[in-house]
């Protein structure tokens, strides 16, 4: 197995911030306003941890008139379990608590 993908998922991932967005993004995609907003951190500190997910394969953005639109990946969605509370990446899984998730 190549370790190269999941490496950077797992750094990526390392940051409580991040694996909150990433709690968020679970259930739909979401504006980075909004993102900051339900995680109560600054448009600047979530633009830089989404560029980061963005970075590690694990979110894309679209841009929509003045909002930047967020959502998990598709590669990263068919690794996500059928009540996307655990994600396999192969070489190991990511358990999602109630805490990190979104209200759905």
């Amino acid at each position: 197995m190549n370790s190269e993908p999941c490496i950077k998922v797992l750094k990526a991932l390392a940051d409580e911030t991040r694996w909150r967005i990433v709690g968020q993004l679970l259930c739909a995609p979401l504006a980075m306003s909004a993102l900051a907003e339900r995680l109560d951190i600054s448009a600047y500190n979530i633009s830089k941890h989404v560029r980061i997910l963005r970075e590690a394969g694990i979110v894309r953005t679209r841009k929509e008139g003045k909002n930047v639109e967020c959502e998990i990946t598709p590669e990263l969605r068919q690794k996500l379990s059928a009540d996307k509370s655990a994600l396999d990446l192969g070489c190991c899984t990511f358990r999602f608590d109630k805490k990190a998730k979104c209200r759905c």
